[in-house]
């Protein structure tokens, strides 16, 4: 074994091994290791500057030099003879690496079946598979992580697939009961698995082990550590906390300009209204069908003179029949694929979707977004598909500008984000900048985005699935987040069952960072604008989303909530604030507000937003009641203004169809 002081921090050598452990940030270190002769100089995750009091470490090797400890304020990590780590809180151990090896290591279990903590697994002419596995710790739990479509806020037991899809989001960060946050600095697919046994983190392609940690008193600190070096969410821009207007799909201009006029007529403020998909010629043209937007400027000043913004969607897809085809073929622009055909879309074409980690593709994309749309008048970009989409999700068939789909394949939407971040940027817009996305990695918050959470059912089932998705995707550092109200895929937007669970859907969504009506509403039995099968005339549109769509009583109900929605705004904008400020998500588990609470760590159905309001949505059909729990303080149902109801306790609440139980503290 050799250790020595080096790169600010302690270098150990041992079986052609080279660990590094840094440190990086408050009672923070970043863990490295690789096989190679050096480490790739990749920071990924980890761009932020640190202040320099935060980069500093003490450092104590053993005189035998078998042995080392390195401490930055409150966390220290010790390396033992056989090069196994174990980590102290305030000197008491929360984690050690998992390792059954005869070998002097500190396992008391078997050390006869020879598994490592740190395993590198070769790849037949490649890199390596490598799992890094931890000792479970019996009662923790595990919190964060991105979003996942399951009701499971507490991720112990649970494995997941570290890999970009349409409603899944992979943000590796993962707060843990114990006091510690966790970060996997690797962008490539693989899994997280909290099992009883042991924890195991693995990447099926890397060239190095890099992860980061911390440790502090309570979840907000935990928070405010992370987004220090990964980056936070920059100030919303003004005019955007009120409704949101969208549905699959608007297809001309006259009908974006029919629904906003209606909205003014009811005398109702509309903030942003979202032109969709297929507005376009082809895929990749990135530019409006003439035949159907004669003339966007005209309408976005009119959308403009009533204080309504505009948005626009972008695919990163591009058909071999686009315009933009021959010169991002070319000039290697696009994602390749390594076998078969190449196509990573056939949705509506034989697309390739344009490589983002490329920058040349980045400037390229811009550009060709500021010329069509951003100069017309468009306000905002929806970067729809951005995971990307693919038809088959194998990730091993894609090569990217920056690696392997296997090693690289999940920073595709930070990417995208940033793209149009820093096309703002340029423009001395960067504050006007936010960008709907579909998916994101760690640290997209800093670059505008506003995650949603994918194109979900229109069940009470995923209702209740998007609020532990929203919950773990503020833990995991990205606080802008919204859902299609009433799910995205309905089959009869007219059954009354749909009305209920899009009543409650609203209800809930009041209390998200971000209000947007969308969906894509079934029966399909508008006849289309073309026979072409191009152009925007041809695809299908659902039936209206809009507030008035689905009957008075329904309407009501909406507005109703929509002006609790429009009084809330002060207190919004504190959040945000707050957010760019700290890190700290809108959407809060009620853990994160009262840590010494113990019932709080258990709780997945009820929420605070923000520090002031308790929200317990409903998330079955035909209830009208619900069993709220009321930590220490004194609380006042929002409904029933009168009536003041001291914690901590459990009581049951009245839900009419008209209101969710709300409680301010």
């Amino acid at each position: 074994m050799n250790l020595t002081k080096s790169k600010g921090g302690l270098t150990m050598k041992l079986y052609g091994e080279t660990l590094l452990i840094q440190p990086w940030g408050k009672n923070a270190f970043r863990v490295r290791a690789t096989r190679y002769p050096d480490f790739t100089g990749n920071n990924y995750a980890l761009e932020e500057e640190i202040p320099t009091e935060k980069k500093q470490a003490d450092i104590c090797i053993a005189p035998e030099g078998n042995s080392a400890e390195i401490t930055n304020g409150r966390l220290k990590i010790t390396v033992n003879p056989s090069g196994v780590l174990r980590f102290f809180k305030d000197g008491k151990q929360f984690l050690q690496e998992y390792h059954r090896c005869y070998d002097g290591s500190v396992s008391k279990e078997s050390i006869c079946i020879k598994v490592l903590g740190r395993h590198y697994q070769p790849i037949v002419g490649g890199h390596y598979e490598l799992a890094v596995r931890f000792e479970s710790n019996d009662g923790e739990q595990f919190f964060g992580m991105g979003q996942y479509q399951q009701p499971y806020l507490d991720l112990k037991g649970c494995t997941l697939e570290l890999a970009q899809r349409n409603s899944q989001v992979s943000v590796p960060f993962a707060i843990s009961s114990l006091g510690y946050g966790f970060l996997w600095n690797h962008p490539g697919v693989g899994t997280a698995t909290f099992a009883k046994n042991y924890t195991e983190w693995k990447a099926e392609a890397t060239q190095e082990m890099d992860y980061w940690i911390t440790v502090d008193d309570h979840p907000a600190d935990l928070i405010k550590n992370y987004t220090e070096v990964v980056g936070r969410a920059p100030m919303l821009p003004e005019g955007l906390l009120g409704l949101w207007q969208s549905k699959l799909r608007y297809r001309t201009q006259e009908e974006v300009l029919s629904v906003a006029r209606e909205y003014q007529r009811r005398g109702i403020k509309l903030d942003v209204i979202i032109i969709d998909f297929f507005h376009w010629t082809r895929q990749g043209d990135w530019q409006f069908d003439p035949a159907y937007w004669p003339d966007p400027k005209a309408m976005c000043e009119e959308l403009h003179a009533m204080e309504t913004k505009v948005m626009v969607s972008v695919w990163p897809n591009v058909d071999r029949k686009s315009i933009n085809f021959p010169e991002l073929n070319d000039r290697g622009l696009l994602i390749r694929t390594e076998h078969g055909s190449m196509q990573t879309y056939d949705f509506e074409g034989d697309c390739i979707s344009i490589d983002v980690t490329n920058p040349e593709a980045q400037q390229f994309l811009w550009e060709t977004c500021k010329k069509n749309y951003k100069d017309l008048g468009i306000d905002l970009f929806w970067l729809d598909n951005c995971e990307p989409d693919f038809s088959v999700y194998d990730y091993a068939n894609y090569r990217y500008y920056m690696g392997t789909g296997l090693e690289v394949s999940n920073i595709y939407p930070k990417m995208i984000a940033k793209t149009f971040y820093e096309g703002f940027q340029k423009e001395g817009m960067e504050a006007e900048c936010c960008s709907l996305l579909r998916c994101g990695w760690v640290g997209s918050q800093k670059y505008g985005a506003l995650l949603w959470s994918g194109d979900v059912n229109s069940t009470f089932e995923s209702l209740r699935d998007q609020v532990a998705a929203g919950l773990n995707m503020g833990l995991a550092g990205i606080p802008w987040w919204n859902t299609d109200i009433g799910g995205f895929m309905t089959e009869d937007a007219h059954d009354p069952a749909f009305h209920e669970l899009l009543i409650r859907w609203f209800e809930y969504a009041v209390f998200t960072p971000i209000l947007r009506m969308h969906g894509d509403r079934g029966p399909h039995d508008i006849e289309p604008l073309s026979d072409l099968e191009w152009g925007g005339g041809y695809l299908h549109t659902g039936q209206p989303n809009e507030m008035w769509s689905y009957g008075e009583d329904v309407f009501q109900i909406l507005k109703k909530h929509l002006m609790l929605r429009q009084d809330m705004k002060p207190y919004l904008e504190e959040l945000m604030r707050e957010a760019s400020k700290t890190g700290a998500p809108l959407l809060r588990t009620m853990f994160y507000e009262f840590p010494q609470d113990e019932t709080c760590w258990k709780l997945e159905d009820q929420y605070m937003f923000g520090d002031r309001y308790l929200v317990a949505p409903i998330l079955e059909a035909n209830a009208r009641e619900r069993k709220v729990y009321l930590p220490a303080g004194t609380w006042k149902n929002i409904h029933e203004k009168d009536v003041a109801i001291q914690g901590p306790q459990w009581i049951t609440a009245k839900a009419p169809l008209e209101y969710i139980p709300v409680f301010e503290k």
